[in-house]
């Protein structure tokens, strides 16, 4: 398993054109995850004259391989695919891309982009080698918008080209609050300027349509809500309520 690096395949835009058009050939089973999901290669890319060096993979979440959840309703994937539309309308480009498929092999279900990463280095190293405080501030808000209840720290990959990606979002977007992550350090400190303009907008904007479409009505409202939030309050929240704040494992 290679995965995507910069320079050596299609840009990002023609990545995520690919993923909602190619043939998805699968490669296998990917181990670790919880639910059914597949490592997938896009058929047609990598030849001469094509795009890239080599093959584009990608990961792929079927929906009918889902577990079933007694908090969460079905089609987790669409979450998968909410969540890098969220990061795109704030402008953070945080999530690979991901689309959604009803064509794909054992039917619909998110494709996301597979990115070459170092999986030595996640969210709690990160904080150790220091300098990254921004970037990291960038992904709490992201949770807190989102509303993430697994936020653990592998989920924070860190590409060849050193950009920090977020993966696996199924358990995101929930009305009530199930916010559950490893990234409690900016609790009570000041969100920077930036953000807060990235939230201003969106709440001013709406959410776009592609991405109110994954969601609930009850859904979509919220995420606009916690948006407008944690902007007018200006401060990262604190854990709060009886549920614990921390995913498991942590990493």
């Amino acid at each position: 398993m290679s995965g995507w690096r910069p320079g050596t395949g299609p840009s990002l835009e023609e990545a995520a054109e690919l993923l909602a058009t190619r043939e998805l050939v699968v490669e296998g089973r990917l181990p670790w995850s919880s639910n059914l999901t597949f490592l997938v290669s896009l058929g047609g890319t990598g030849d001469e004259g094509d795009e890239g060096n080599g093959p584009v993979q990608a990961v792929y979440k079927p929906h009918q391989g889902e577990q079933s959840l007694w908090d969460f309703p079905g089609g987790l994937y669409r979450r998968e695919v909410a969540a890098y539309r969220l990061s795109e309308a704030l402008g953070w480009g945080l999530v690979p891309p991901t689309v959604a498929r009803d064509d794909a092999p054992f039917g619909p279900g998110s494709v996301q982009l597979f990115i070459a990463a170092d999986y030595e280095r996640h969210y709690f190293t990160l904080l150790e080698e220091g300098g990254r405080e921004g970037e990291l501030q960038a992904f709490c808000a992201l949770d807190v918008v989102a509303n993430n209840a697994d936020r653990k720290s592998g989920h924070v990959l860190v590409a060849a080209d050193e950009r920090l990606w977020g993966i696996d979002h199924g358990l995101c977007f929930h009305s009530q609050h199930k916010l559950r992550t490893v990234i409690w350090e900016f609790a009570d400190e000041e969100v920077p300027e930036w953000i807060v303009d990235a939230l201003e907008r969106l709440v001013t904007d709406g959410l776009p349509a592609d991405l109110e479409a994954m969601l609930s009505g009850a859904e979509a409202d919220a995420v606009l809500a916690r948006a407008a939030r944690l902007a007018a309050v200006g401060v990262f929240p604190e854990p709060v309520g009886d549920r614990p704040p921390y995913p498991w494992p942590l990493v």
